[in-house]
């Protein structure tokens, strides 16, 4: 059985799936890739079922020792990934053999990328999941990133080198963005000043952006006056306690909004002034410190619309491939 062993680990590498579905009532998030996309685009092209486990690489890649054969593809951000120091393309299926030595390159764009392998890296189900929810300590290796010695298990499967996805089914990994979203649940908070201000300010991404959520600045929301109901707080932002959505958007004291993601706690006291929509999280996951961003409201309707047209992307790549 192959297996990959660590000699550098990267910043923050952990491994990650389509992620842990049904325990969010219980304050256990779904976890699994930021980039749902890329991971299925990577699966995709080493064969695998679409929300196998993978590795999940943020900003700096890891250095990896192959103790057998195995397909290997890397999708997501720009992080080259080189054989024995030599390049191999991103979002193509390569093979390597006993010995050889997987490390990346420099980012250049985005900031996280998918390496899957044929077979999918089987550590151990956690609640129907391999994903790391590191917070918890929960999945994933030990629950926890990546460490220099550590030892990943592959499972049985083949794959083929030389897959291709089409360059015009790949995310564009741009420094300024557009998030669509649906404004709600408390959006009625905001003066429509405050309303104003959310959509027409171009934010600015801050380095406080990992797997529990993603902080901008740019700009102050202008809040309505009242008087705080029991069991709410001072600040403006402050509601008596809710579930959050994943993907939704806090705004603790009017400043710097926080798009929480796949690994944010299940609710809390803050007002949710808008959700982005389930296939622009992908966009926020590929969004590195000082991306400019812009939020564009859209109906419940136009967002079903774009759901729909993201499945049908992904039915465009996976027939790609086939071919």
């Amino acid at each position: 059985m192959t297996r990959i062993e660590v000699r550098k680990p990267g910043l923050s590498t952990t491994v990650q799936d389509g992620g842990r579905s049904g325990y969010y009532h219980l304050g256990i998030p779904p976890s699994g890739a930021l980039d749902q996309y890329s991971l299925t685009c990577a699966n995709a092209l080493v064969g695998n079922p679409d929300g196998a486990a993978a590795l999940e690489i943020v900003y700096m890649g890891p250095e990896l020792v192959f103790t057998g054969p195995a397909t290997l593809a890397v999708a997501g951000a720009t992080i080259a990934p080189k054989v024995n120091g030599s390049a191999v393309p991103g979002w193509e299926s390569f093979d390597v053999a006993e010995g050889d030595v997987l490390s990346f390159d420099y980012l250049k764009a985005g900031a996280r990328a998918y390496l899957a392998v044929s077979g999918g890296i089987d550590v151990p189900e956690k609640l129907g999941s391999r994903a790391t929810y590191a917070l918890g300590a929960l999945g994933g290796l030990d629950g926890r990133p990546l460490a220099e010695g550590d030892v990943l298990p592959v499972g049985s499967g083949t794959g083929r080198a030389g897959l291709v996805v089409p360059e015009d089914l790949r995310p564009s990994l741009a420094k300024d963005v557009e998030v669509r979203v649906v404004m709600g649940l408390y959006d009625h908070r905001l003066t429509d000043r405050g309303r104003t201000t959310f959509l027409d300010t171009t934010w600015t991404l801050t380095p406080v952006a990992d797997r529990i959520g993603f902080r901008y600045t740019g700009g102050e929301l202008e809040t309505v006056d009242r008087e705080p109901p029991f069991g709410a707080g001072q600040d403006p932002s402050n509601i008596v306690d809710s579930p959050y959505p994943i993907g939704s958007i806090q705004v603790p004291g009017g400043v710097e909004p926080i798009v929480l993601h796949r690994d944010a706690v299940s609710g809390g006291g803050y007002m949710m002034v808008a959700t982005v929509i389930s296939g622009d999280l992908d966009v926020v996951a590929q969004s590195a410190p000082r991306t400019r961003t812009r939020f564009v409201a859209v109906d419940l309707e136009t967002a079903l619309s774009l759901r729909a047209e993201r499945k049908d992307r992904l039915a465009r790549m996976h027939s790609a491939l086939e071919r």
